[in-house]
């Protein structure tokens, strides 16, 4: 049954990924079922170029949300991520439609979207509440102030693998001194990301938990650790030893490090609401990703 204290959704605004001209034919369905719902569409300006020749409302991306009561991000999870923070300070909610590989964040196929699509807007869905991270170096003047990532923050090298010497402090307080090919900070939403391929733990998506996870540490003793969501994390660079550095966010967003850089990271103000349709279950997603739905017995010779 819908329930009365979620909305109905009557304005929706479609991001695709973009340069991808493989999601027109599933942005063009979802236009015409949108339409026969009786809803109004504002297209993503990027995403309406798409569509070649169609007379569509379109506006920047920035612009949606305002345009919009929920935003549809056809793509992958790469896409979501950029949507998410463009537009995480507006508000808006998001839904995800995959057309990838099946997606940690777009959950959302097009075999089953019209059907799923119509339960949301009838207000059965879903709705799910995560926050990103926000990076800052440099004093106020700086360009690289309060940049967004909803996976991570990755300190790494861009030329060359070798190592580089910084320590790190949380809420003030001295972690450890380390030589490593770099660090990964990550929110639970990207503890199945890179951090999972550093040999970080899995986060459930709604903890208050920040994950650190070294690259390829010198001293072996150097694990992950968990720490408080709330907490400030500082990357403090050595003078030396620190050339070629930069920071990524979500592998998207990259900047340069200088030597005796300091970096802070805490969460952001605002945060990302995902839309969800019922019954959805993070643990049968892990199942499907990491392949723990596989049966030893059934592969014995």
């Amino acid at each position: 049954m819908s329930d009365s204290r979620y909305t109905r959704f009557q304005k929706i605004g479609l991001i695709g990924k973009h340069g991808d001209p493989t999601v027109k034919e599933t942005l063009l369905t979802l236009y015409e079922f949108l339409l026969s719902q009786n809803k109004e569409v504002i297209f993503e300006e990027a995403t309406c170029r798409l569509l070649k020749g169609k007379p569509l409302t379109s506006v920047p991306q920035i612009e949606l949300a305002s345009h919009s009561d929920l935003v549809i991000v056809v793509g992958g999870d790469g896409t979501l991520l950029h949507a998410a923070r463009v537009l995480a300070s507006q508000n808006i909610p998001i839904l995800g439609i995959n057309l990838g590989r099946l997606g940690f964040l777009v959950d959302l196929s097009p075999d089953q979207m019209t059907a799923k699509l119509e339960e949301i807007l009838n207000g059965q869905y879903e709705q799910e509440c995560r926050f990103l991270l926000e990076v800052s170096m440099g004093d106020e003047s700086s360009p690289h102030q309060n940049i967004l990532a909803f996976n991570d923050v990755v300190l790494h090298k861009w030329n060359i693998a070798r190592m580089i010497e910084f320590e790190t402090y949380v809420d003030d307080q001295l972690v450890n001194d380390q030589r490593s090919d770099g660090l990964i900070v990550s929110t639970p939403t990207g503890s199945t990301a890179y951090a999972l391929s550093g040999g970080g733990p899995l986060l459930y998506p709604t903890l208050n938990a920040v994950v650190m996870v070294p690259i390829c540490p010198h001293t072996l003793s150097n694990r992950p650790i968990v720490v408080d969501g709330d907490s400030t994390i500082e990357i403090h660079l050595h003078p030396a030893h620190t050339e070629d550095v930069q920071i990524t966010c979500d592998g998207q967003a990259t900047f340069p490090a200088m030597p005796g850089e300091v970096i802070k990271i805490r969460k952001a103000v605002h945060q990302v609401r995902l839309i969800h349709p019922q019954g959805y279950d993070y643990y049968s997603i892990l199942r499907a990703k990491l392949g723990w739905s596989e049966n030893p017995k059934n592969n014995r010779c």
